[in-house]
């Protein structure tokens, strides 16, 4: 499991309460694996390293903490969520480099190995006051105004024209 610890905090993000450590606080915790399914379907093949490699230079499509990021700091860097691709998809589209280059200068994560992090994960979302995890976290008190703020994100990029990269160029499609 891995914990996510911040120097800038997006507008509005509360944070009485939260764990610090100098001058970073705690904002966000996650796993990897994910826990195993239990319809069939194949197990998570990814692990520790790649998905905390994909929050730092990934994308909002496979980051719910990227997206959550984004979607709160859309304004100061400048950046909005689109449809990309089949328009099945949704990431910052040319703003994922300012994402990653705002992660690279205050985001901080760490990690403790265990059996079964899900286990774990639930357990410290219920006794910690996390304000970016959505899941499992409902009775945190930014959870409505979190999930309200990506739900307007995401209506926005799909009432937009599809993102496309076109010979080294960004320009939208339809």
């Amino acid at each position: 499991m891995y914990a996510w610890y911040f120097r800038q905090i997006p507008t509005n993000v509360p944070t009485r309460d939260c764990i610090r450590w100098h001058d970073l606080t705690l904002l966000y915790i996650g796993i990897s694996p994910s826990r195993p399914t239990t319809n069939g379907k194949l197990p998570s093949r990814q692990n520790l390293r790649t998905r905390i490699r994909y929050h730092f230079r990934g994308n909002a499509a496979g980051s719910t903490l990227r997206l959550t990021l984004g979607t709160l700091l859309a304004k100061e860097l400048g950046i909005t969520l689109r449809r990309v691709g089949s328009g099945n998809r949704r990431t910052f589209a040319a703003g994922e480099a300012t994402m990653s280059e705002w992660m690279r200068k205050n985001a901080f994560v760490c990690w403790l190995p265990c059996e079964q992090p899900w286990e774990e994960e639930e357990t410290l979302i219920e006794r910690l006051l996390v304000p970016l995890n959505l899941a499992g976290n409902q009775r945190h008190p930014f959870h409505a105004i979190l999930t309200t703020r990506r739900r307007e994100a995401r209506a926005l990029a799909d009432n937009q024209p599809i993102w496309r990269r076109s010979g080294g160029t960004h320009e939208a499609g339809h």
